[in-house]
C-alpha cells in the first residue's frame, strides 16, 4: 500500500497563487523577519538613514527569498505505507510503516513527516527525517491501537519542508490512504453438542439423495468416467443422449446465529459494555461453528441475513472458510444498533423447521418480543439463548437486583418454549456460559429424546 509522491502535489499550485502560498508558509521567524526589515525600512525613510534602510531590506529579503526557492524546489519524493495486519482485534495493536524514497537528483533538505489517523487511535505521529541523498530511502514506523470495533483510514501522509534558517514551512499531502479494520474480540469455544441438527460435515453429514424413486429421478448428462451402472435409460431415451442419476449430495449442517442489535434492548456504550458483549459472543459463536463444518449465516433482528453465497450459508474448510470467516468479522466489525423495536423480521426471516441449529443473543426483551422468541424454537432444530439484562450491565454489581425485575420470567417462558436460554451476567465469561449451555442442552436432549451430535 503506496502513498502517491509530492511532485504531483506541488505542481497543483499555478504561478499566479506562488506568492500566496510562499508567504502563507511563513514560520513565526520568518514573520518576525519580514515586520523587523519593514519597519526598520519605514524608520529609514522617517529618519533619512540609508545604512538602517539596507538592515531593512536585508531583513525583509532574507524570509521572503527562502520561501520562494523552498516553493520552487520540486522535490520528487515517494512514500510507501504498510500496514500489518490490515485487520486486529479490539484491544489489540497493528504496525504502521512508512517509508520514504527520495527519486530525484537533488539532496533534499529536513523533511517533517505526519500521518493522520483518527483519535481513537491515538495522536498523530510525526517524525523528522534528516537530509536524504539523492535515492536514498529512510523507514519510520509507529503503533495504533483501538478498543473499539471500526473501520478506521490511515492517512493521507503529510510531508512538511522546511528552509535551513527556519524561515519558512511547507506542506505537501499524499494522495493514498489505507483502512484498518478493528474486529471483535473472538473467544475460543469448546466443542458442544447442543442436540438437534448440531452436527458438523463429517461423522453427522446427512445427505440429500438424488435418488428417491423411479418417478422422482432427476438425471445429468452422461460425463467421462461415469460409472455405466448409473445410466438412466428411461431418460436416455426421452432425451436421445445417455443419461445418469446424479450422485447423492452431501448436506452440511447449518446453523444461524441471531444478532440482537436494537438500541432499545441495551443500555450503556464503550467497549465494556453489553451490546460488545453479543457482538463479540456472535462473532465466537460464528467462528466456532464454521470450523466445526457448519454453513453459517448471521441474522440480525432487522431480517437481514449474511449468509454467503449460498442458500445454506458461509460454508467453512479451506481458502473458502477463510474467506467467509473475514467478510463474518468484517460485518461485525461496523455492526451498529438498528432502529427496530421488536424481532418479528428475524421470525419471518427463518426457514420454518428448516433452519438447524439456532443461536440466539438477546438484549432486554418484553413480553411481546419474548413470545416472538419463544416460537423462533420450532423453526430451528436446536435452539440456545444468551440473554443480557441491561439492568444488571448498568447497576451496582454489589446491589440487590430490583424485584419487580421481568428478567427471570422471560427466561422461564423461552425454557418452556423448547430454548436453552441463560442468563448473562455482566462481564461473564462466554466460554463458560458456553459450556453451561452444552450441559443444559444435553441434559434437555437426554430428556426429551432428541438425539445428540
Amino acid at each position: 500500500m503506496s502513498a502517491g509522491g509530492t511532485e504531483g502535489a506541488a505542481a497543483e499550485h499555478g504561478e499566479a497563487g506562488g506568492i500566496r502560498t510562499a508567504l502563507a508558509g511563513l514560520t513565526t521567524r520568518g514573520r518576525s523577519f519580514l515586520a523587523a526589515g519593514i519597519a526598520a525600512a519605514i524608520c529609514a525613510y522617517v529618519l533619512g538613514q540609508s545604512e538602517l534602510l539596507r538592515v531593512g531590506l536585508l531583513l525583509a529579503a532574507l524570509p521572503l527569498i527562502c520561501a520562494t526557492v523552498l516553493y520552487r524546489t520540486r522535490y520528487r519524493v515517494s512514500g510507501t505505507r504498510t500496514l500489518s495486519p490490515a485487520r486486529v482485534p479490539a484491544g489489540g495493536e497493528a504496525r504502521v510503516r512508512l517509508r520514504m524514497d527520495n527519486v530525484s537528483r537533488l539532496p533534499t533538505g529536513l523533511l517533517m513527516l505526519q500521518d493522520r489517523v483518527p483519535y481513537v487511535l491515538g495522536p498523530r505521529p510525526r517524525f523528522v527525517l534528516d537530509r536524504v541523498e539523492p535515492g536514498g530511502r529512510r523507514e519510520v514506523s509507529y503503533r495504533v491501537r483501538s478498543d473499539l470495533r471500526g473501520r478506521y483510514p490511515l492517512g493521507p501522509l503529510q510531508l512538511r519542508l522546511t528552509d535551513p534558517f527556519g524561515m519558512c514551512e511547507l506542506s505537501r499531502s499524499f494522495a493514498a490512504f489505507d483502512t484498518l479494520t478493528v474486529i471483535p474480540r473472538v473467544t475460543p469455544l469448546a466443542p458442544a453438542r447442543f442436540g438437534g441438527e448440531a452436527k458438523g460435515y463429517g461423522d453427522g453429514r446427512q445427505r440429500a439423495l438424488a435418488l428417491a424413486g423411479e418417478d422422482d429421478v432427476i438425471p445429468r448428462g452422461y460425463r467421462y468416467g461415469d460409472d455405466l451402472r448409473r445410466v438412466h435409460w428411461r431418460s436416455t431415451a426421452r432425451y436421445g443422449e445417455l443419461m445418469v442419476r446424479r450422485e447423492e449430495q452431501p448436506r452440511r449442517a447449518r446453523c444461524t446465529v441471531l444478532l440482537d442489535t436494537r438500541g432499545g434492548a441495551y443500555e450503556g456504550a464503550g467497549p465494556d459494555s453489553a451490546f460488545e458483549w453479543a457482538v463479540s459472543g456472535a462473532a465466537s459463536a460464528l467462528l466456532h461453528m464454521l470450523e466445526r463444518g457448519f454453513s453459517v449465516r448471521l441474522l440480525t433482528d432487522t431480517g437481514s441475513a449474511v449468509s454467503g453465497d449460498s442458500a445454506d450459508g458461509f460454508a467453512g474448510g479451506g481458502q473458502e472458510g477463510a474467506d467467509a470467516a473475514g467478510l463474518i468479522l468484517d460485518t461485525l466489525a461496523v455492526i451498529d444498533h438498528s432502529g427496530g423495536e421488536g424481532l418479528s423480521r428475524a421470525h419471518d426471516a427463518l426457514r420454518g423447521g428448516d433452519e438447524g441449529l439456532l443461536i440466539a443473543f438477546l438484549g432486554d426483551l418484553d413480553e411481546e418480543q419474548a413470545t416472538t422468541v419463544a416460537a423462533m424454537s420450532r423453526r430451528s432444530g436446536g435452539a440456545v439463548a444468551f440473554v443480557l439484562d441491561p439492568a444488571a450491565w448498568t447497576r451496582d454489581p454489589s446491589g440487590p437486583p430490583h424485584p419487580d425485575d421481568p428478567h427471570p420470567d422471560r427466561l422461564h417462558m423461552l425454557r418452556d418454549a423448547g430454548w436453552t436460554a441463560l442468563d448473562v451476567p455482566r462481564g461473564a465469561a462466554l466460554d463458560e456460559l458456553w459450556r453451561q449451555a452444552d450441559r443444559e442442552r444435553s441434559g434437555l436432549a437426554a430428556v426429551t429424546g432428541e438425539a445428540r451430535a
